[in-house]
């Protein structure tokens, strides 16, 4: 590298919603800080997230609503910084937002509201801002951290990584924190995708012709006590809707997953007072679930000779149905990316690297995964804060 090098107290790499908190949270420390990125824009991701309305945090934020090899690491962060801390920030920019469902907060309007705060935030701590900053390279100094890439060569005391998982590609994801992650000798889990679509195929592929039916069910699996009451959506390739995101991280290709396809009880033996065949079943059927839904599983799940033994196991059935994922939809389709950077190397209190001072990870290239709806923001909020006060 040249002689010729922009100083700062701190780097942050990546403009999504970790680096721009980060970046905020030390430059109204006073900090001098840098913001890079490979993009042209800043906070792609939040802004096509919740519909465009982004779902910014949820107020029933507890730790067992993420996954991670550690279940404990993300509580130092999380109670550091709230969704209350969130939303005082929120309500200092006058930013209606509303509750959708199940915590699940979102604005009233457009998510370019908590972009444009979140932008507001850094300009308050005067943080510069590098775009455009694609083919970098990072090096350790004596005095911490040397970067060059196209906008120029940079150093820093201090370094974060806050450049994301491998979800969403067309927005510009790449492997470059886990790179660098193994470049300074951390450990990794391995990254996943998550909160995203199953597949179907072979004997299952039939289901794929119910394409838009949805239900309310709850789902599972064999390997996780995790399991959800939510909306599952068939579609032309298989499952989808909030139940199957929520299902999809805890998922191990080559198990099953298991369906209650009726949360609610049902009592099939009632409709056969006079006759037993088809055509009652699915009339039975249709009072409880969608007619082309009803009219499937008349045809699929039909009594065994009618007895009222077999009856009650065809009942019994709806509430453990199993299904055999081929796969999922892959980083394309996935919300987030599981895995990433193996907690045991970082400091819980600040997400420093144990063995590399002045080197940070936080938001999603962290193995910290939440649930939908909201959770994962919070997260990269917290992590955010988290660094960015140690910086």
């Amino acid at each position: 590298m040249s002689s010729s090098v922009a100083s700062f107290d701190v780097i942050v790499l990546g403009a999504g919603a970790a680096g721009l908190m980060c970046a905020a949270v030390a430059g109204q420390r006073g900090r001098r800080v840098a913001l890079l990125d490979h993009g042209s824009l800043p906070g792609r991701k939040i802004l096509i997230s919740g519909g465009g309305r982004c779902n910014f945090t949820n107020i029933h934020c507890e730790p067992n609503r993420f996954l991670s090899a550690n279940p404990h690491f993300a509580k130092s962060a999380l109670a550091l910084y709230t969704p209350q801390h969130f939303l005082e920030l929120v309500h200092r920019y006058h930013i209606p937002y509303h509750e959708k469902t199940l915590g699940q907060l979102f604005c009233d309007h457009s998510a370019h509201a908590i972009l444009d705060m979140l932008l507001a935030e850094c300009e308050r701590g005067n943080v510069e801002q590098v775009y455009n900053a694609h083919s970098l390279q990072v090096e350790r100094s004596s005095a911490g951290f040397r970067l060059q890439c196209a906008k120029g060569e940079f150093a820093s005391e201090s370094l974060v990584i806050a450049t994301g998982g491998l979800s969403i590609p067309k927005l510009g994801a790449t492997p470059f924190g886990y790179d660098l992650a193994r470049q300074f000798g951390l450990e990794l889990i391995e990254p996943r995708p998550a909160l995203v679509p199953l597949l179907l195929g072979g004997a299952e592929a039939g289901w794929t012709e119910l394409a838009g039916v949805s239900t309310l069910v709850r789902v599972g699996t064999p390997s996780s006590k995790a399991s959800f009451v939510e909306k599952l959506l068939m579609t032309h390739r298989g499952l989808s809707g909030p139940a199957i995101l929520q299902i999809s991280s805890y998922w191990k290709p080559g198990e099953p997953i298991l369906i209650d396809l009726a949360p609610e009880q049902i009592v099939l033996k009632d409709a056969f007072a006079s006759r037993r065949d088809i055509a009652t079943l699915r009339q039975a059927l249709r009072a409880h679930f969608p007619q082309r839904l009803a009219d499937h599983l008349s045809q699929i799940g039909a009594p065994k000779g009618w007895s009222n033994a077999a009856i009650e196991a065809c009942a019994t059935g709806l509430h453990g149905w199993p299904f055999h994922p081929t796969r999922t939809e892959g980083y394309a389709k996935a919300e987030v990316t599981a895995g990433g950077v193996d907690t045991a190397e970082l400091q819980a209190r600040t997400m420093e690297a144990r063995s590399v001072p002045g080197l940070f990870f936080i938001g999603e290239v962290v193995d910290v995964t939440g649930h939908l709806g909201g959770f994962n923001f919070q997260w990269a909020w917290a992590s955010a804060v988290a660094a960015g006060k140690a910086v």
